[in-house]
């Protein structure tokens, strides 16, 4: 089960980077968008699919050239934890930044039911009991 939801993982940002928008049937609708490990100063959860499109937009709209690559997708059972690398430079100040981060899936019947943001990717590798 587990190559299973790295695939159903991949699908979703796939998805996300051809048409913009999460695919609803890839998430069970209790899905939470947990940043509580990240330190996000604002909102630390946001809840279902809407909450998490909430939060993308925003995010994204914050930044002139976003852009997210996926560098590696890890299978920790019913867990999959990507490291990503996303750039872009800020709307408000016009510097460029460049980030380095992990997120955890948590996957039960073949839909995510959790997202937990990371701003390491040892940590979240480390928080499911993978090393990098």
């Amino acid at each position: 089960m587990s190559q299973e939801n790295v695939e159903i993982v991949r699908r979703a940002y796939e998805h996300f980077r051809v048409h913009g928008v999460l695919p609803p049937d890839a998430y069970d609708a209790d899905f939470v968008w947990d940043m509580t490990m990240f330190n996000w100063p604002e909102q630390q959860t946001y809840s279902g699919i809407e909450g998490a499109t909430e939060f993308l937009r925003d995010w994204i709209d914050a930044w002139e050239d976003w852009e997210l690559d996926i560098e590696e997708f890890r299978d920790a059972g019913e867990k999959v934890v990507t490291i990503a690398r996303q750039t872009g430079r800020a709307k408000a100040t016009g510097l460029p930044t460049e980030m380095h981060f992990a997120q955890v899936w948590t996957l039960r019947g073949g839909k995510q039911t959790r997202m937990e943001m990371y701003s390491s990717p040892a940590a979240a590798l480390e928080a499911v009991g993978l090393r990098e």
